[in-house]
């Protein structure tokens, strides 16, 4: 097995519980490469650090697997990890969750979500990808599934020298399958459907309209394929307005009404930009919820993200009614919490609207996140009240 040699004190994150060793945290090597296998990393005099799967042509060169060196990395070490992440999501008894959170759950580069019977997977590091196999057998014994449908198809990958894959890894069926969550029906495309298939993530921040939407009319902006909107009709809402600018999307939405028997629900596909710019909507909305994509990937585009973040929640501000409900999101890592905060209070003065503070929500408990790895932390939601 090779020896990966950290420079001086670099072992004293790792040792914490941090799960990534970076390439510049390196001093040299000991035997012979083999990317995608297991690795040894040590300290610069030589003592035991972690076991780690090692991608040198990727800036994170080790994903760290376990700080026990008697521990053996075998197929049954990963059945382990594997039971331990899904004893969890038992005891919140979702039929839709999140079962494996990569590295947040101690499998690096592995994302495993499930929507009722199936299974959609993504492997996103080189070393989980080389035992995919394994992984696949693993799923089908420990949950039963009837299928298994791989999303591997984000840019990622490609920094880990994989190319971008998507296609079915066990069973035959249409991936086109339905889920129930808080008792609404819900279509879920784990074919074509935005990340590996739905937004599992915001579970607990759509139920959370029970104490918003009554008898209000509510915004559902880059709503995706309606799942705010659809809650928003489940707890009574007057009227709901579900915006995205994707056609796919408002047609999802629609359709997902339908089979709730929800009426009062409308779909437009427009840019929420411009929307919440038009004339029609000023004190229209008792409710908006803004829910956009990761503007900031990346820090270098961070500042022109910030900027972004400022203007829908600033015009947001402007139309909503006075005593309405802002709930609004950002699921960009790089955007951590104090700085939204401080986004939320530039939008506020800018808008020349007095705010105030109800609640600070983070992603569904199916999302864990290492105290030691605060990029984990991704989804920030306040909401707030408008006067």
């Amino acid at each position: 097995m090779l020896n990966v040699i950290l420079n001086k004190y670099e072992e004293e994150n790792i040792l914490k519980g941090y799960p990534w060793v970076f390439n510049n945290e390196i001093s040299g090597f000991d035997g012979i490469i083999e990317n995608g296998k297991v690795c040894k990393v040590l300290t610069n005099d030589g003592k035991f650090v972690c076991y780690g799967f090692l991608n040198t042509n990727s800036k994170i060169m080790v994903r760290v697997l376990s700080l026990d060196e008697n521990e053996e990395i075998n197929k049954d070490f990963f059945k382990k990890r594997i039971m331990y992440a899904i004893s969890h999501r038992k005891h919140l008894g979702w039929s839709a969750t999140r079962l494996i959170f990569s590295e947040a759950d101690f499998l690096p580069g592995l994302i495993v979500d499930k929507y009722g019977d199936y299974l959609s997977v993504q492997f996103m590091s080189l070393g989980m990808d080389m035992i995919k196999n394994d992984i696949v057998d693993i799923l089908v014994e420990l949950t039963g599934c009837k299928g298994i449908y791989e999303r591997s198809d984000m840019p990622v990958r490609e920094k880990e020298g994989l190319l971008q894959v998507k296609g079915f890894l066990y069973g035959s069926f249409d991936p086109r399958v339905m889920i129930v969550e808080d008792d609404i029906k819900m279509i879920v495309d784990l074919e074509n459907g935005q990340k590996t298939g739905y937004f599992l993530d915001q579970k607990l921040n759509r139920d959370i309209l029970r104490l918003y939407a009554k008898n209000q009319v509510v915004l559902d902006a880059f709503s995706n394929v309606g799942g705010f909107a659809l809650h928003a009709c489940k707890y009574g809402a007057l009227h709901v307005d579900a915006c995205d600018i994707s056609k796919r999307a408002c047609d999802e939405i629609l359709h997902n009404a339908k089979i709730n028997g929800y009426n009062n629900l409308e779909a437009k596909c427009v840019d929420v930009f411009d929307y919440l710019h038009s004339e029609d909507v000023m004190n229209k909305y008792d409710v908006i919820i803004l829910d956009p994509p990761a503007f900031s990937k990346n820090k270098e585009s961070l500042k022109k993200a910030y900027k972004g973040y400022k203007e829908i929640n600033m015009q947001a501000m402007k139309i909503i009614k006075s005593g309405g409900y802002l709930l609004t999101f950002s699921c960009s890592q790089h955007m951590t919490p104090n700085l939204f905060m401080q986004m939320i209070n530039e939008a506020a003065l800018d808008a020349k609207r007095v705010v105030q503070f109800l609640d600070f929500r983070i992603q569904a408990p199916d999302h864990p996140a290492l105290l030691q790895s605060e990029e984990q932390l991704y989804l920030k939601c306040m909401i707030l009240r408008i006067k």
